[in-house]
């Protein structure tokens, strides 16, 4: 799958606020902890492992977004 390099190079924090998340809000859809997303916040998209990158980056993305009923 082709990703967009600059949504990669961009700090989680970031592309969280961009979805209008909070870190609690974030933490429960990827079911982890808030203080492990505080800690991912000021790294880089492309600095998380790989497991957790790949559940980030569509909630990051916005994608959740078009499965909401009508």
């Amino acid at each position: 799958m082709f990703f967009n390099w600059g949504f990669m190079k961009k700090k989680v924090k970031e592309l969280r606020k961009n979805q209008y998340l909070t870190a609690k809000e974030l933490a429960d859809k990827l079911h982890i902890d808030t203080i492990d997303v505080l800690n991912m916040d000021d790294k880089r998209l492309k600095d998380i492992e790989e497991p957790l990158k790949s559940e980030m980056i569509p909630i990051l993305r916005g994608d959740y977004m078009d499965r909401l009923p009508n």
